[in-house]
């Protein structure tokens, strides 16, 4: 059967400005860094990807290295979009990223020119499409001179096979480096992807600033700390989980009884808003002005009903705020 788009899809989303660029992102977009690769069921991501669409994401992220194996998440969503997107390519922002290891060889890691390029190219032809919206690099690379990394993402935008140029990861002072030496190539940082959930703020300390004083958006990614933000493993951890997968990129140690005991409690705060955990999680990162989106993963559609449910209900009191700080801390 011919996927139709939802007629409905953009009346309950909600679409932030990207810094101070033209463009709006939704406040719930879609990665693709589990999930979606040749070891996953096609069908399961087709149907999510359909999903997020009829919800009104628009904004659909990946890397060169995403799968497994590597690369495969770009070959999968490749084949959604021939099947189902491709009308629809217009409506779409869709992101990939170099800077993991992709390749053997000194020329398949980091930050150089070569490397950037030449993966973009890669990353083109598994995704069948001329060009990608944003195009970042995925890491800092103390060894390459940031002018050669930077100069690499401006040949690219100015190639026309990326629209506009992200990094992620990168802390304050080399993300207003790298921002000064685009716009003085007359390629506007667009977007910073950095992690951020409650158990990790560290771009609460100097970076959130930095964006929100050069117009560069962000986007964070795992705000539900790969799922442990969720009521997934108050119960221990369930066979079908992220991390009792045999490929999973988690660590099952980072699943410690402290954390469990502040989701517990975290928990409770949720439920007293009427949300999940994990729409409560979602909220809490989007709190934040300077943030644009919540990059989310999901293994069921109904994991992505879930998130884009947390956008009615994004405000909290001062009082819920305090109390959340004091679970972090231990305080109680």
């Amino acid at each position: 059967m011919v996927y139709q788009a939802s007629e409905s899809r953009y009346n309950e989303m909600i679409y932030r400005r990207c810094g101070r660029s033209g463009i709006k992102l939704p406040a719930i977009s879609l990665g693709l860094w589990y999930n979606f690769g040749g070891v996953d069921i096609f069908e399961n991501g087709r149907a999510m990807v359909r999903r997020a669409f009829d919800l009104g994401i628009t904004h659909f992220d990946l890397a060169n290295n995403y799968g497994p194996p590597s690369g495969s998440a770009e070959e999968t969503f490749g084949q959604i979009l021939k099947k189902d997107l491709k009308p629809y390519r217009n409506e779409l922002i869709i992101s990939s990223k170099a800077g993991w290891e992709m390749w053997p060889g000194p020329y398949g890691n980091f930050g150089s020119r070569k490397y950037l390029i030449a993966s973009l190219d890669q990353s083109l032809k598994k995704l069948g499409i001329d060009y990608v919206d944003i195009f970042y690099h995925h890491r800092p690379d103390s060894e390459t001179p940031l002018e050669e990394t930077m100069g690499a993402l401006e040949q690219i935008v100015h190639s026309g096979k990326a629209l506009y140029a992200g990094i992620s990861q990168y802390q304050p002072d080399d993300t207003l480096r790298a921002a000064k030496i685009l716009r003085e190539s007359r390629t506007p940082l667009l977007i910073h992807q950095p992690n951020y959930n409650l158990f990790d703020r560290w771009i609460e300390n100097g970076l959130l600033d930095t964006l929100s004083d050069q117009g560069i958006g962000c986007i964070v990614f795992s705000p539900l700390a790969q799922g442990i933000l969720t009521d997934r493993y108050l119960r221990g951890i369930q066979k079908d989980s992220r991390a009792a997968k045999p490929h999973s990129y988690m660590d099952k140690k980072s699943i410690t009884e402290d954390k469990i005991t502040k989701v517990n409690k975290l928990n409770k705060i949720a439920g007293e808003r009427g949300q999940s955990m994990a729409q409560m999680a979602i909220s809490w990162v989007l709190r934040q002005p300077a943030v644009t989106s919540a990059l989310v993963g999901a293994s069921k559609v109904r994991h992505i009903e879930d998130a884009a449910s947390a956008l009615t209900n994004l405000s909290f009191s001062q009082e819920e705020l305090t109390h959340i700080d004091q679970i972090l801390v231990g305080q109680v």
